[in-house]
């Protein structure tokens, strides 16, 4: 089992009809980086820690001819997502990407002490998988140089996993 947060599928379109100049091509980019977690992984169930879709797209986006022919490519690995806020307001994905769709909090094995949720919210008996923060870290060079990266957050009983 593999799990993701926040692919927000969908943002830098709907950021570019908002007149935003955002480089396209990101949608592509995330399905390359989900086909190397589901090679490197070999996963057989794939969850979606919230935050899917960015907003709700047309029913005749250019995300759905990428999304499909992905699904498809990867009909074997079962996919769940633990609907967030942004999936709230963007609605559900279509059928056609089969995919369960669960309520936050989840767990994704009975009997497992692991709650999978969009928000991060402590369990006093589970430890939680979460999204929502997009946590970043920034690395300084000896100049001037820096660079912001996606990171883990960690607490006791809590992983906020990158956007």
């Amino acid at each position: 089992m593999a799990f993701v947060a926040d692919v927000h599928f969908g943002k830098a379109a709907t950021f570019r009809r908002a007149g935003l100049p955002v480089p396209s091509g990101t949608t592509g980019d995330n399905l390359a980086r989900l086909d190397a977690v589901l090679e490197v992984t070999a996963a057989e169930h794939l969850v979606f820690l919230g935050d899917f879709l960015h907003a709700r797209p047309r029913a005749d986006a250019p995300l759905w001819a990428q999304l499909v022919p992905w699904r498809e490519r990867h009909a074997h690995v079962q996919m769940t997502l633990v609907r967030g806020n942004h999936d709230q307001h963007a609605g559900d994905p279509p059928h056609t990407l089969g995919m369960a769709l669960v309520n936050d909090p989840w767990r994704p094995v009975q009997g497992a002490p692991v709650l999978a949720r969009h928000h991060p919210q402590v369990s006093d008996a589970d430890t939680v998988l979460a999204g929502h923060l997009h946590p970043t870290t920034r690395l300084s060079g000896l100049a001037r140089d820096s660079v912001r990266l996606p990171c883990f957050a960690w607490a006791p009983g809590l992983l906020v996993l990158p956007a």
